[in-house]
């Protein structure tokens, strides 16, 4: 079933209230898709990052972050362009893509977090 992730590994919704918890607290470094509804170059990377969300299951967590829905933390991570991908370890950014990205670039920059 290409281009759909398998059942059990789709991306998290992420939310104000449990971003510290699903986050800056997971054992597993995460991706952070920050999208809105309203943005065409998301819709692009969504299927993108539901398939890095299915290929990466149990090595890296994933969860979207609708920044409409969550303000306060967006306003956080100060997102100013969407899409903007976050990547975190050990509960710190420590990379930041904004923009669509092909799939193999955003890969190459989380291998090294889970080599």
């Amino acid at each position: 079933m290409q281009g759909a992730p398998a059942r059990g590994h789709e991306a998290d919704r992420g939310h104000d209230a449990s971003f510290s918890e699903d986050v800056e607290r997971s054992p597993l470094p995460v991706l952070v898709d920050a999208w809105a509804a309203w943005c065409g170059p998301c819709r692009m990377i969504a299927p993108i990052i539901d398939e890095l969300a299915a290929e990466m299951a149990g090595r890296v967590r994933v969860v979207k972050l609708n920044v409409d829905e969550n303000p306060a933390t967006a306003a956080r991570f100060d997102l100013r362009s969407i899409p903007t991908l976050l990547v975190f370890k050990a509960g710190r950014e420590v990379d930041r893509i904004v923009g669509v990205q092909p799939k193999s670039e955003i890969s190459r920059r989380l291998e090294p977090l889970i080599a």
